[in-house]
């Protein structure tokens, strides 16, 4: 009997479907992008030669913004939510393909006349069930279960990108915050003196009240000004200290200067980014699984085969028992073929197929984006770029004419309001500047999210991928 029945299982396992394919990535974007072109290169300027390399945030050489993005990636809540979300989908994937083997139980039961079991019957068996999954719908599901999980693994590898990126650019901005705040703080104590000198004009004749009373106006917008940015200074730190999974107590320390930027990006050529980005591939892989639980929806409407062994021993100490062969051991075989299912199983596949084109719709959604994403910031870096050389030159130029302002207003040929309108223009040139220069940085630092680049080198990940067994869908 069990040579037989492990012919019978050879011969059924032998006999069983292959899996299809899920689509090609070329097949994929052909579908989810029919109207996009890839050019050889990136249209906009400012990007440098190479591919795109990893480990974007040592170029800043700040350990302290090393340090925070290490606590940000180790606590950050909702990258603990995301990992979470990475368990799940491998336990489910691991539960998809557990109906692929041979379920095995095992029952005892036991008693005797004082058990309040007349019989008094004992006895032990062990019963085996299998599925031939024939039609691969077991495999499918198994096959879509493995690749969401991958999805979410990659779903999770960009968000760690993400919060990095963040980190990063929270960084940027926490540190323009307080570098504004001490420009309209030095504006203050420079009006204050404008204040001083406006009294003492008036008091040998040369002023009048006007001049004061304008001075002192002046020196109470400059102070709302400081509270202003000093909230704002705040708000900034508490969001870093809330990205880390800190209490936002606005206790972090960020530098009191900018970092230099960093030399051009590597932007590698625009046919790369969908094979490089963590969340397309991820978009791609939701695509393939997808696909198979189509499959796995048609197979449904297929008859399923299970074979069974069972091996039984029975005992009991108050009867004899008509047949005293122990054990006894049974093979069998059953078939469920759906007859009538009024449309459920159709309906399950029209609904499976509606789903794999919301994934590939969903993949062009998110490839659109991120080829959208680099041009804006390769843009946006260079046009900043621009704007930080006429800047700095519009910075030396008012304060110069600020000089010559405040030497007038000393020998008597100027007076005091063109001295704070030149104020004003000086306050206004460095703002500017020093907000495109935090800005620049901010754009780096979205360009390298953009193009795909990781924070650290591959070899610095902190966490791996468990493998799960049987990883036939990874690609």
């Amino acid at each position: 009997m069990r040579r037989i029945a492990y012919a019978m299982l050879a011969a059924t396992v032998a006999s069983g479907c292959a899996l299809k394919a899920p689509p090609e990535p070329g097949e994929i974007r052909g579908q989810a992008l029919p109207n996009l072109t890839v050019p050889a290169q990136w249209a906009a300027k400012g990007g440098g030669a190479g591919g795109v390399a990893n480990g974007w945030l040592a170029e800043f050489n700040d350990p302290k913004l090393d340090t925070l993005v290490r606590e940000a990636i180790l606590n950050n809540p909702d990258l603990r939510v995301a990992a979470a979300r990475v368990e799940q989908a491998a336990g489910h994937a691991r539960l998809a393909g557990a109906t692929l083997y041979p379920q095995v139980n095992l029952m005892a039961r036991g008693g005797g006349k004082l058990s309040g079991d007349g019989s008094g019957m004992q006895g032990a068996g062990i019963f085996v069930s299998w599925e031939l999954d024939l039609w691969g719908r077991v495999r499918a599901g198994r096959e879509s279960a493995q690749l969401q999980y991958f999805s979410a693994e990659l779903d999770t590898e960009y968000a760690r990108q993400s919060i990095a990126a963040l980190v990063a650019r929270s960084w940027f901005l926490a540190t323009e915050a307080r570098l504004q705040k001490g420009i309209a703080e030095e504006m203050v104590r420079s009006v204050e003196r404008l204040v001083t000198l406006a009294r003492d004009r008036q008091r040998v004749g040369k002023g009048d009240d006007y001049d004061v009373t304008l001075a002192q106006a002046s020196l109470q917008s400059y102070r709302d000004a400081v509270q202003q940015l000093d909230l704002a200074y705040r708000q900034s730190l508490r969001a870093l200290e809330t990205l880390a999974g800190r209490y936002p107590a606005a206790a972090a320390e960020v530098p009191d200067r900018l970092p230099a930027k960093p030399g051009p990006v590597p932007a590698g050529m625009p046919s790369e980014l969908l094979e490089r980005r963590p969340d397309v591939v991820a978009a791609e892989r939701r695509v393939a699984a997808a696909f198979f639980r189509v499959e796995e929806a048609k197979a449904a409407r297929l008859p399923r085969i299970s074979l069974s062994l069972s091996g039984t021993s029975i005992s009991s100490d108050l009867i004899v028992l008509k047949n005293h062969s122990n054990p006894v051991w049974g093979l069998g075989a059953s078939i469920l073929a759906p007859i009538f299912t009024g449309g459920a199983l159709e309906s399950q596949v029209e609904i499976r197929t509606a789903e794999q084109k919301i994934a590939v719709a969903e993949y062009g959604r998110v490839g659109a984006r991120a080829f959208g994403e680099v041009e804006n910031a390769l843009s946006s870096e260079f046009t900043l770029d621009e704007r930080a050389s006429i800047l700095a030159r519009a910075v030396a130029e008012n304060e110069r004419a600020l000089e010559i302002a405040n030497v007038r207003l000393r020998v008597g040929a100027g007076d005091l309001r063109a001295v704070q309108q030149q104020q004003i223009a000086v306050y206004a040139a460095r703002t500017a500047l020093l907000r495109v220069q935090g800005e620049r940085l901010v754009q780096r630092v979205s360009l390298h999210l953009a193009l795909g680049g990781g924070w650290v080198d591959e070899a610095e990940k902190l966490a791996p991928r468990p493998a799960l067994s049987g990883e036939s869908a990874s690609r």
